[in-house]
């Protein structure tokens, strides 16, 4: 009888170890990699207005690399805390709800591997989804836009909805598309003081982008803009 019992013990070490071998190879196959940023820079020898007098929509880019740096600034414009206690950001938001979600899909940003990646604002950090070239899939996506193809990257605005329609209701949708012209619009004259190019895209397939970001379908989001960025011609 012993015998048995300790051979029963036995097996039951060997599948509580298994369990626990699994549990620990899931959760690191789960793991995050987070890139740090560099700390955005709160002045520059452009003042505002004459960021607003170059602002144009440009289309060609440079093969040259895009800093890292200048990936930082540009996330920060888009949508970087001003107001750390209050979590104010630098684009206007319906009762500070901040319905967006940055994404970057990097094809030649020098210092980080070309993949899909989200930009989380509290700590000014980027969460990688996933590495690989993506540039022909978003040329497609975009129907064929020459400068999405031509850039060194691509910014994603998208949104959940829901942030901001549980409080102001079906009006809510119209607030969530002002704010994403807010952002986008604060992209633009961040990468005119940085002596970058960029454009609005909104003209693209939603699902396309959609799998490309890999958006998570527990959550409502969905893509609204995209804006390619490059160096100058």
């Amino acid at each position: 009888m012993l015998v048995v019992l300790f051979v029963l013990a036995g097996f039951l070490i060997v599948i509580i170890w298994r369990l626990d071998k699994n549990k620990s190879q899931v959760n690191m196959g789960h793991k995050k990699t987070i890139i740090n940023l560099p700390q955005p820079r709160f002045k520059s020898q452009t003042s505002i207005e004459e960021a607003l007098l170059k602002r144009r929509s440009i289309r060609e880019f440079k093969k040259q690399p895009v800093a890292l740096m200048e990936i930082s600034q540009l996330l920060w414009a888009a949508q970087g805390i001003t107001e750390k206690n209050k979590g104010f950001r630098t684009a206007p938001s319906a009762g500070a709800l901040y319905p967006l979600e940055v994404y970057i899909i990097a094809s030649n940003i020098d210092g980080l591997p070309a993949g899909v990646y989200k930009y989380k604002p509290e700590k000014h950090v980027l969460l990688k989804i996933k590495e690989g070239y993506y540039r022909e899939v978003l040329f497609k996506a975009s129907f064929e836009q020459e400068s999405v193809r031509k850039s060194a990257v691509i910014f994603v605005l998208s949104a959940i909805y829901e942030r901001t329609t549980k409080k102001y209701g079906q009006r809510g949708k119209r607030y969530v598309e002002i704010e994403v012209g807010h952002a986008a619009q604060n992209v633009y004259l961040q990468a005119t003081a940085l002596n970058l190019g960029t454009v609005a895209i909104g003209a693209f397939d939603e699902k396309e982008l959609s799998k490309i970001l890999s958006l998570p379908t527990e959550e409502a989001i969905l893509p609204l803009y995209m804006m390619a960025v490059g160096k100058k011609q």
